[in-house]
């Protein structure tokens, strides 16, 4: 009987996160997040860091650490001792899209950071203004084409997922277009109901009550597949536009070097998060879709997102003035 109950203790512990670890984590664990309080990736990190104290017995904290696009955040995760203490909640625009925008990233995130786990996506759309006589991709090409001096499209800013998005579909199309940059998609959908603007590169859930009013129309979407959010709405892609795929992720990353069984842990307890009703139910308010990879995939992917978005950065001329 003692030897069977001995036998038995590693399967316990191996069923319990904390006690297998055994140091880890020993103290609070800081989620450095790159962006201001109060985003979407804000508030994704903050519901994700409840989870995993709930799982793992320590504080998660939160870290705001915004600033040159990104990199402020990325640069402090980048040097933290790589134990598992210390994580960074990284998003396409400043994991990808940032570095050789501004040209001032001396380093490959490929090479310093190793991916835990993809989190959510969200969706970005074209939308026009009403007045324009385009209803789906064939005919916004088609009207592009008759305007002299082309057009312009106006996204969040410069090097966001949205502007990246304007700047593939330009590339892609050969058309003649102008990027607008705003401070966040407010400011574009208030100047595309006015008519400031009649084409804008927006996120889904910014663009859908006002959608749903009949005050913008959501002409298609930008990911490689339609989205379970507004699954009425195509792709680009199913518009004839090839090549053609724009993704807004969030997932969680930790320094080159931190031990492969926290990065698997952290993995599992991502995925166990985002199944949680309460965590599904917020992110869908924030017209996000969950989009969970294992640690591997989530490393393979972001290095993919990075080698794919350098050269169309470069082709399409876009830097920080």
């Amino acid at each position: 009987m003692h030897r069977r109950a001995l036998l038995a203790v590693p399967a316990i512990l191996t069923a319990r996160p904390a006690a297998s670890q055994g140091r880890w984590p020993n103290r609070p664990v800081t989620m450095i997040v790159p962006w201001a309080p109060a985003g979407s990736n804000d508030i994704t990190a903050r519901l994700m860091a409840g989870q995993f104290e709930a799982r793992f017995g320590q504080p998660f904290i939160v870290e705001n650490r915004p600033g040159g696009g990104g990199s402020i955040g990325m640069g402090l995760a980048m040097r933290a001792r790589p134990d598992g203490h210390t994580l960074l909640a990284s998003s396409a625009s400043n994991h990808v899209f940032h570095p050789p925008i501004s040209g001032e990233v001396n380093y490959d995130v490929r090479e310093v950071f190793h991916g835990m786990a993809m989190w959510v996506d969200v969706p970005n759309v074209i939308a026009v203004h009403p007045s324009l006589p385009v209803h789906n991709v064939q005919e916004l090409i088609a009207y592009i084409r008759t305007v002299s001096g082309g057009i312009s499209f106006g996204s969040s800013g410069v090097g966001t997922s949205n502007h990246l998005a304007g700047e593939l579909f330009r590339l892609r199309t050969g058309l003649d277009m102008t990027h607008v940059p705003y401070r966040g998609g407010g400011p574009v959908l208030a100047d595309l109901l006015a008519g400031t603007i009649q084409l804008g590169f927006m996120n889904l859930p910014t663009v859908i009550p006002s959608a749903d009013a009949g005050r913008v129309r959501i002409i298609a979407v930008c990911t490689a597949e339609r989205v379970a959010l507004r699954p009425d709405l195509p792709t680009v892609s199913e518009g004839g536009v090839l090549d053609y795929a724009v993704r807004s992720w969030m997932g969680l990353f930790a320094p080159r070097g931190t031990p492969a069984p926290i990065i698997q842990s952290m993995s599992e307890a991502s995925r166990l998060a985002l199944e949680a009703q309460q965590v599904l139910s917020r992110l869908r308010t924030l017209g996000s879709e969950t989009i969970w990879m294992d640690a591997t995939t989530t490393d393979r992917f972001a290095g993919e997102e990075y080698a794919r978005w350098g050269p169309i950065i470069r082709q399409a001329g876009v830097k920080i003035d």
